[in-house]
C-alpha cells in the first residue's frame, strides 16, 4: 500500500531478500529486547530496588544505579537472543 502512494523504484533497487530477512530480524530483536528489558525494570521496580537505588547516600548512589541499569540491559538481551533462536527455529 505504501509503495503504491509514493515511488519508491529508486529506493528499492539493489535490496535483495537477504537485506530484507536481516532487517527482519533486526526488528524482532529489537522488539523482544524493548520487551525484555521492560519486564526486567518492572521486576526491579517490584523488588523495590528503584527505591533502594533512589534512598542509597552519597557516591554509592551511582554505582547502584549502574547496576540497575546493566540488569534492565541483560533482561532486554535475554529476552532478544531468545526471541532471534526462536524466530530461527519457525523458519526452518
Amino acid at each position: 500500500m505504501w509503495r503504491k502512494r509514493f515511488n519508491t523504484a529508486a529506493l528499492t533497487v539493489g535490496w535483495s531478500s537477504e537485506d530484507f530477512l536481516m532487517w527482519s530480524t533486526v526488528r524482532v530483536f529489537l522488539w523482544w529486547f524493548v520487551v525484555g528489558a521492560t519486564m526486567a525494570l518492572a521486576v526491579i521496580m517490584l523488588q523495590g530496588g528503584i527505591r533502594e537505588a533512589i534512598q542509597t547516600p552519597g557516591s554509592v548512589w551511582g554505582l547502584k544505579v549502574f547496576e540497575l541499569l546493566t540488569t534492565v540491559v541483560g533482561g532486554g538481551l535475554l529476552g532478544g537472543c531468545v526471541a532471534l533462536i526462536l524466530d530461527r527455529i519457525k523458519k526452518a
